[in-house]
């Protein structure tokens, strides 16, 4: 078992290795996007405010309670901690989720209410391994500046939908978790290439 303070540096390392790839990929353009990792029952590891994913060190990171109040005073959290908590608390199983801005998802998130994925073999990637012939459905929430009302708009989806695998925030982005940083890049990854291929479909119509 790894101590508090090697847990917390693997996982910032974790999430700076996630951070340098996504921008590599143009997915975390400036300072957009935030991720995360659970550090403890009640404790998340998050990327600060208005840092920058594609150069983090690890001092761009803070601790936060599933309040998302930063435990280290001075410390400043990004707005969109909120949703990253309502993730936590919803789900025990929950250790990382990442927020990613590309172009595929802020495109398709501005023209739907929810985006349908069947027929790929990637899909097995997500919550439940669902079969590529099953449709699965990503929902868009619209933008909201209120970040506690957009995250209880989310949860109460979430309580009523039961599977839901990811979900995207309109003209603004996907959000994507996993049990462990690992998986939750792997899926954030098999949802981008289903969404750009989605939108590189909906040109050839």
């Amino acid at each position: 078992m790894e101590s508090g303070h090697s847990l917390q540096d693997s996982l910032a390392q974790a999430l700076i290795d996630a951070g340098a790839l996504f921008h590599s990929r143009g997915w975390v353009p400036a300072t957009g996007g935030n991720f995360s990792a659970r550090l403890a029952s009640d404790r998340v590891l998050i990327t600060a405010s208005g840092v920058h994913k594609g150069e983090l060190g690890r001092n761009d990171f803070l601790v936060a309670g599933l309040d998302g109040r930063p435990l280290e005073a001075g410390r400043k959290s990004s707005y969109e901690t909120g949703l990253h908590m309502q993730l936590y608390r919803f789900d025990p199983s929950i250790g990382a989720v990442l927020h990613v801005h590309t172009v595929a998802n802020t495109v398709l998130s501005r023209r739907m209410d929810k985006i349908v994925l069947s027929g790929y073999e990637l899909l097995k990637l997500l919550p439940g391994a669902p079969d590529p012939a099953e449709r699965v459905e990503i929902p868009v929430f619209g933008n909201d500046q209120d970040i506690a009302r957009l995250s209880a708009r989310v949860d109460a989806h979430m309580k009523e939908e039961k599977t839901v695998p990811a979900y995207l925030i309109a003209g603004h982005g996907l959000y994507a978790w996993g049990n462990n940083v690992a998986q939750a890049r792997h899926r954030v990854e098999a949802l981008e290439f289903m969404l750009e291929c989605e939108l590189q479909s909906g040109r050839l119509q």
